[in-house]
């Protein structure tokens, strides 16, 4: 069995305001025994498009990134930070960063899915595509939880990437996000237990939950779901950490009475755009 930590906040565009809140929820879980802790989605950047730039690092470098480290360290927990800013060559990403006890940054996933929709909220809009750029890379990593898949918000809405997780042997699967009030209120819920129950996977979803400073309003509802789509730990409202424990005899109960890897009869294939721009560039 294994301890995990699901921390729900409202942040904001400050890093250091974000990272104070995180600091205290981790101070008062300090003697909880917990195995790894994971924050929302903009857990250190919530703001408009400007905000992402400004604070955005290169990947394993910057302020942001070592404060990050020192918190793992200090707390002597694996932190997975649900996603961050991260500068590249050709834009920004918006990246989720696992780093170790030992301060390392041991793996990072950039968001595939970009949450270009249109919701009946106050902010209506929503253009994630023109603040950041795609990842395409499908990730898989180890933790003290196991295989670990990860995943942002947005991903939820497609089974294809869960499947692909499952197949690459993922045992739990990590949902950091920001779903609005609005599409959580009609969807999360149901998004989280479907991808548990399909993968056989434990859910680990930790959302934003209030009304930030730019006026967009977040679902929270941060929950722990086992692979039976059972929801075992939930955080509705406000702020805070919960706590769950993963039992992995649940997983493997799960799927050896229920084969589904074995009997499923379809594939998916994962159109990765970074590979076919590098070939149509050795075409030319």
């Amino acid at each position: 069995m294994t301890k995990v930590g699901v921390i729900q906040m409202t942040s904001g565009p400050e890093p250091e305001h974000n990272l104070s809140f995180i600091t205290q929820q981790l101070d008062k879980s300090r003697d909880a025994g917990i195995d790894l802790v994971l924050l929302p989605e903009n857990a250190l950047v919530c703001g408009k498009k400007e905000d992402y730039h400004q604070h955005a690092e290169p990947l394993g470098d910057g302020v942001v990134q070592a404060k990050l480290s020192v918190l793992a360290q200090t707390y002597q927990t694996w932190l997975v930070v649900g996603s961050m800013p991260i500068r590249r060559e050709n834009g920004v990403t918006t990246t989720t960063l696992v780093y170790s006890p030992e301060g390392r940054l041991t793996a990072h996933y950039d968001k595939l899915h970009m949450f270009d929709v249109d919701v009946a909220d106050a902010h209506a809009r929503y253009r994630e595509s023109e603040t950041f750029m795609p990842g395409n890379h499908v990730v898989l990593t180890e933790t003290p939880l196991g295989k670990t898949g990860l995943s942002i918000c947005y991903d939820l809405r497609f089974p294809h990437l869960y499947a692909e997780l499952r197949r690459a042997g993922a045992e739990v699967i990590l949902v950091p996000a920001a779903f609005t009030a609005t599409t959580g209120r009609a969807h999360w819920e149901t998004l989280l237990k479907a991808r548990a129950i399909e993968t056989q996977c434990w859910i680990i979803a930790a959302n934003q939950g209030g009304v930030h400073q730019d006026g967009r309003e977040t679902w929270g509802h941060s929950m722990v779901i086992n692979p039976w789509g059972e929801v075992v730990a939930e955080l509705a409202e406000g702020t805070g950490m919960l706590t769950a424990i993963l039992d992995h005899k649940i997983t493997a109960a799960v799927r050896e009475k229920m084969p589904l890897t074995q009997q499923a009869r379809f594939s998916s294939v994962f159109k990765n755009e970074k590979a076919k721009d590098e070939k149509a560039d050795g075409e030319k």
